[in-house]
Order: structure tokens, then sequence, then C-alpha cells
């Protein structure tokens, strides 16, 4: 039986991304694996936490094992640069850059049927003179896809509307056509990665109150509530709007399958107090499955042994889960 191949990104080298990586190397896991980084950043990180860890370049010429604690399989990227623990340096960003596209490339056009990220440092990249709001974004540019992102955590799923947005933007960039699609897409996928034949989505409004009728504002009525009617006349099973406040309680939670934030403070807060360190970022709406954790690079982390590898593994787990068996 073919093992499903998992590709992942060890992101921003300065960060907790390769200790994340080289802790892959100390579990058993039901797959092959690959992890994209400069092989001299991971022995010398693993130098400074005192782990053995025996490297195996990746040759895709060669058959890849099944993965299994003691070695890792690296596909050699070479920073630009060297990485000190904590200390951003912007001429690294071409590095991350290099990473990702070979991890989506591997996916689109390889052997690859996933693809797992560590953090990247979004600001790092911008002072580096790239246009990069996220991972979701810039994935989905590169699949030519209209991205959905979603967080899962045991209990709870939250999907967004609206990702990297400033707060003062959020109204403007929430139209009936976007609200529409990001519906169709959590629908789709919910039903085909996740195997639930019925998703039922719970959407937030927008305002206060759900805008009370539009004496809180007038989204819910003139977007939310008209972009709903005619998805649920199709036949998929939404409810809302909602008051943010009150749909993140259990009487709302046990009947739901996702929960729809319109933008990314209003949901996430919630998943991460519930499941910080065993969560999972998933990314919908793409021809290839993407996971991810659900942290930053915690800079303050790297190099010390601290760094929690939870939601890696998790990240890992659930990209297994959503990868189809024919595969």
């Amino acid at each position: 039986m073919k093992l499903p191949r998992i590709i992942v990104s060890s992101g921003e080298p300065a960060g907790i991304g390769p200790d994340l990586c080289l802790s892959l190397s100390q579990i058993n896991l039901p797959c092959q694996l690959v992890v994209l980084a400069d092989p001299d950043l991971l022995r010398q990180r693993a130098q400074q936490l005192g782990l053995a860890l025996d490297i195996r370049l990746y040759n895709p010429d060669q058959d890849l094992p099944q993965h299994s604690a003691g070695q890792l399989s690296v596909w050699p990227i070479s920073l630009r640069v060297p990485c000190e623990c904590g200390e951003l340096n912007k001429a690294n960003s071409p590095y991350v850059l290099e990473i990702l596209n070979t991890a989506v490339n591997a996916c689109l056009y390889g052997p690859f049927d996933a693809m797992v990220t560590a953090p990247v440092h979004k600001g790092i990249m911008n002072d580096a003179g790239f246009e990069f709001t996220g991972h979701t974004e810039f994935i989905a540019i590169r699949c030519g896809a209209q991205p959905v992102m979603m967080l899962a955590t045991p209990g709870l799923r939250v999907a967004l509307v609206t990702t990297h947005l400033p707060l003062a933007n959020v109204s403007q960039a929430i139209t009936q056509e976007l609200l529409s699609s990001v519906i169709r897409v959590l629908d789709h996928d919910l039903r085909q990665r996740f195997g639930i034949p019925k998703p039922r989505i719970l959407v937030c409004g927008l305002n206060p109150h759900a805008g009370e009728n539009g004496h809180l504002g007038h989204e819910e009525m003139t977007i939310i509530k008209p972009s709903l009617a005619p998805l649920s006349e199709a036949g998929i099973l939404l409810e809302g709007p909602l008051p943010a406040d009150t749909v993140f309680t259990p009487k709302y939670m046990e009947r739901a399958d996702v929960i729809l934030a319109m933008y990314h403070d209003q949901g996430l807060p919630v998943l991460k107090h519930l499941g910080f360190g065993n969560a999972v970022n998933v990314t919908l709406g793409l021809p290839i499955v993407r996971t991810s954790v659900d942290h930053g690079t915690a800079l303050d982390l790297a190099g010390t042994g601290q760094a929690d590898s939870g939601s890696l593994f998790f990240a890992i787990e659930t990209a297994l889960a959503m990868i189809p068996t024919t595969s």
C-alpha cells in the first residue's frame, strides 16, 4: 500500500520552525516525510538542543523510506546568510520564499500529497520588499485558488471570511460575492476533505449583537442575510447571522460543524484559548492539502528547547486525514 507523502516547510530560520522540524526526528509517522531546510541550520540547531541528528538528503530518484525516529529526510535549500536564533535578517527572506515555492510545486506538480508549514514572520518579509500577507494568501495565489482559512482544535472549527486585513478595511471587504464563495468552499471541503455529509455552518454577524436589526450596523441586513438565503435554498445548512459574543457557547457549538467568523480576531482568540498548541490551521479551497501550526515564530524560544511541537504534530495528523485515500 502506498504511503502518503508529506513535505514540511521549516519557515522563518531565526524562529522555532527548525526546532519543530527537528522534533519530527524523534517520532515515528505513518507516512513518508521530507523537511525543506538548510541542513547546516538544522545541524547547528540540533547541537544547541542536544539532539542526535541523522540527516538523509532527499533524492527524488531514490525510494523515500517511511518516516521513523532517529532520522530526518531533508530537501536541502541554502540560507542566504548565516542565521542566529531570534535574530531576524531580511536577507534570508528569499530563502523562506524558495522553501514555500518548492513545497507548493512539490504538491502541485510532484509526488507529494500534502504540505505542512512552520511559521514565517510576515514583517521581515515585507521589510525585504516582498508583498506578503501570509501563507494562506501566498499559497492561494500560487495555486490560482480562492482560499478559506480555517483553524481547528478538538471540539471547535473556526473559518474566516476575511483573513489578514486591518480592522478598518473589514466591512468594505465583506461582499455578498465573497461571503457566498467562502461558504460554498467551506461546505464543499468539509464534505470532501473531512467526510462530513451535511456540514452545519453557523455564521457570525459583523457587528455587536449581529447588528440588532440595523441599530448597531447594517451589514447583517444588507450583505449577510441576503447571501445566506439562496445558499440555504440550495441545500447548505446555515444558521445566522448570530451574535459573535454568544455563538461560542455550548448551546451553539454542540450543533456546529464550523463557525464562520467575519474577521481574524472575531473567531481565532476563542479557538486559541480553547486549543492553543493543539490546533491546526487549514487552507481550504485549494487543489492541494495544506495545513500549518496555529502559532507564530516565537523568536524568544528558538534554540531553547522550550518550543511546543504539539501543533505541528496535529497539523501533520490533520493533513494525513485530509489526503484522499486514492492518492
